[in-house]
């Protein structure tokens, strides 16, 4: 678990806690004894601010453990139900960046599919749009460098379903580095190559626009192809 003295905290108010996630931390819903996101801010807030008993703290955006990057948490229940709000009528643009194998053809475009859960084994499988658990699944990419196995590519969220990302670009040949549990080939030392880089959205309150962006995690500065593929990008 990280220390909440080192938690990275990307932008902070009266209202809003924004940090960037390392991989293989949950965000929250798991037992009291396993280390998450959200108990770690709650400690931060806790000793930043003296705050006695329980500190108040909603996820707004969350992500999978082995993904990276921001994380929207709200400190006051009325800045949550506004940004719960602004995330359903997608006023709020999700960017990513996402290392995946081989280069996808176009080089920038828009997937859409339908997406069902697999519960028994924790996964989400694109599925016909007449399935009664089909959820619709929208994204647009855009690659930014390839340098063969592997392609760095921006992707803007327009819908955010479990694993979406994921488990549409593993459809369309190209999985995440890193991501053997949708059939990934490249290893990477920690977590998978998806990172939640920038949000762009109104400040709850104030209505002024904030943009925020999280720096890269340290197993992509540690992994040769992936730092080529950033340095030739820049």
């Amino acid at each position: 678990m990280i220390a909440p003295d080192h938690l990275d905290v990307i932008y902070e108010d009266n209202h809003l806690l924004v940090v960037n996630k390392p991989a293989m931390l949950a965000t929250m819903g798991v037992s009291e004894t396993t280390p998450s996101l959200l108990a770690t801010a709650k400690e931060y807030v806790r000793r930043k601010y003296r705050k006695p008993g329980n500190v108040y703290l909603g996820v707004v955006s969350r992500l999978d453990a082995p993904v990276t990057g921001l994380v929207l948490l709200a400190r006051t229940s009325k800045a949550a139900a506004r940004l719960s709000e602004a995330f359903r009528l997608r006023q709020v643009e999700k960017t990513y960046l996402a290392v995946v194998e081989d280069s996808p053809s176009p080089s920038c475009g828009k997937l859409e599919h339908y997406l069902r859960k697999d519960e028994r084994h924790r996964k989400m499988h694109v599925a016909s749009a007449e399935h009664p658990q089909a959820q619709l699944a929208r994204l647009e990419y855009r690659v930014l460098n390839s340098d063969w196995p592997m392609s760095l590519v921006e992707i803007a969220l327009d819908t955010g379903r479990k694993h979406q990302i994921r488990v549409q670009l593993a459809f369309t040949g190209h999985p995440i580095v890193g991501d053997r549990k949708y059939g990934a080939k490249i290893p990477l030392a920690d977590g998978i190559a998806l990172h939640a880089r920038r949000l762009s959205l109104l400040h709850p309150v104030r209505r002024d626009p904030l943009r925020l962006e999280a720096p890269l995690p340290p197993s992509w500065r540690r992994h040769p192809s992936i730092v080529k593929l950033l340095r030739t990008a820049e």
